[in-house]
């Protein structure tokens, strides 16, 4: 692995890098791409830092993978692997390169960690959380099963790696009702987000038996909300995510997946349309969707915002901040991962 001489190497906060016409003209294709959703103002500061990024990857024999809540600099303009949980977990077991660095929350990390356990594992800052994640430990998971005899437990994805080492199998909104229909037992346990527990309910025979975790981004949208935004915006499209409320899902068009939503948008192409999730990902998939009209809630995730490119820049720079998982834990956490992914496929 190549080392950069940090005495000679530029810092964000001390030496601001410059925007030059040759970094104007380097940068100029990648803002082809995602000048309708960055203004031309901010282009200049996000240039300079997203040429350094892109260099300090090949220096670093490193990948980048970003989840599509983040902002579209980072999900357009560095990233090497996007998707959601499920796809950046498959991608992060195939990485040949040295370091991985995970544009996402802290399970998501974690998770990248668990996939591929030789490689060094970054994350930009280690406070990006998760409601969810943060909802349920290992010790609710013991007690779930103590009450629950012989019932499997399901934990989505957005858990820590403790909590998955203590669950059966792993989840994500995108394969959720199959990993459940998996099991032969009438009655399933997920934790931790209710939500998403009980849109499965409605799509299979079992009993689901849920946690009451929530996403503090999804569980701010109501229905009274979505029907005066159709009202303001007849023929529009309204899309959930199942992390919503039933009421805000019932009183949509579609419920998916992240990349369900996303491919939902790609299919149809709707005059006008409104994604009941992260706001970031209404921008993401406006670069990717010409002609769509999108109708932003902007419902931010103060976690996933915690990720910026100069953070991003700085943990290139330092190594910083590595991910690890006690060996024990991994263990049990990864055989979690694992099965959902064979499931999956």
């Amino acid at each position: 692995m190549a080392y950069i001489e940090k005495e000679f190497a530029p810092t964000v906060a001390d030496n601001p890098l410059p925007y030059t016409p040759e970094v104007a003209r380097e940068m100029a294709p990648l803002y082809e791409k995602v000048k309708e959703v960055i203004p031309p103002v901010e282009w200049p500061q996000m240039a300079p830092l997203i040429k350094a990024i892109n260099e300090l990857k090949k220096q670093r024999n490193a990948v980048i993978l970003a989840h599509n809540y983040m902002t579209p600099e980072i999900f357009h303009c560095i990233s090497d692997f996007m998707g959601d949980s499920l796809q950046l977990a498959v991608e992060a077991s195939k990485v040949d390169a040295d370091v991985i660095l995970q544009c996402g929350v802290h399970f998501m990390a974690e998770t990248s960690k668990l996939m591929n356990p030789a490689k060094t594992v970054l994350i930009s800052d280690s406070k990006a959380g998760c409601s969810l994640a943060e909802s349920i430990t290992p010790q609710d998971v013991r007690a779930l099963r103590e009450a629950y005899p012989g019932v499997p437990i399901v934990t989505y994805v957005n858990t820590s790696a403790a909590v998955k080492a203590e669950c059966d199998i792993c989840c994500t909104s995108s394969n959720a009702v199959k990993i459940v229909e998996s099991f032969d037992s009438d009655k399933v346990i997920m934790v931790p987000d209710e939500y998403l527990a009980k849109y499965v309910a409605t799509q299979t025979d079992k009993e689901i038996i849920a946690w009451k975790g929530h996403c503090e981004v999804h569980e701010r949208f109501t229905a009274t909300e979505l029907e005066e935004y159709r009202e303001a915006n007849p023929g529009m499209k309204i899309i959930a995510h199942p992390e919503c409320p039933p009421e805000v899902i019932e009183a949509s068009d579609f419920t998916g997946s992240t990349s369900g939503m996303i491919n939902w948008v790609k299919d149809n192409r709707p005059n006008k349309v409104m994604l009941v999730t992260e706001c970031s990902m209404s921008d993401n998939v406006a670069v990717e969707t010409p002609g769509v009209e999108f109708i932003r809630p902007c419902n931010f995730c103060p976690h996933m915002k915690r990720i910026s490119l100069n953070n991003v820049y700085e943990a290139l720079l330092d190594l910083k901040e590595e991910v690890t998982i006690d060996p024990a834990v991994a263990k049990k956490a990864r055989a979690s991962v694992e099965r959902m992914i064979q499931v999956a496929s």
